[in-house]
């Protein structure tokens, strides 16, 4: 038995009429007329339409030490006298360990919120000025 072939171009695919000339095709999805519709037609990047673009409103003057800020975490002398033992050392690594510090960045200031009556061991460690005299007046030093 011999196979029946079509000849080419018996065949169309249906037209959907009255949708304008794209539904055949003719302008790829890129709309009828307008720069954007032509071969190499679009504006650069950054082109706001003869408005001031972004990168250009935006000051770009003046220098910034944001990367470089340290933030202190205060510890309050209430803290202290919560979490540790008389004569106990208080330093980066005991604070860590209690948890009244996180962060492996974060540095720590001790601030004279509340009272202390336990002598400590402060070493390494920042400390208001009146922090640093309720400190001393119990017995405590600070290295």
């Amino acid at each position: 038995m011999a196979q029946i072939v079509k000849p080419e171009g018996a065949t169309k695919n249906k037209t959907i009429v009255g949708r304008g000339a794209s539904s055949k095709g003719r302008a790829c999805g890129r709309g009828h007329d307008g720069q954007n519709s032509r071969s190499g037609g679009g504006v650069r990047l950054g082109f706001e339409g003869g408005q001031m673009p972004l990168y250009r409103r935006v000051a770009r003057r003046g220098f910034s030490n944001y990367p470089f800020k340290v933030t202190c975490q205060a510890v309050s002398l209430n803290d202290l006298e919560v979490s540790y033992e008389k004569g106990e050392l208080v330093n980066d690594e005991t604070l860590r360990e209690k948890g009244l510090i996180k962060g492996k960045q974060t540095v720590a200031k001790i601030l004279s919120d509340g009272e202390l009556t336990k002598a400590l061991v402060v070493e390494g460690i920042k400390c208001s000025a009146a922090a640093a005299e309720k400190i001393k007046a119990v017995g405590g030093e600070i290295k």
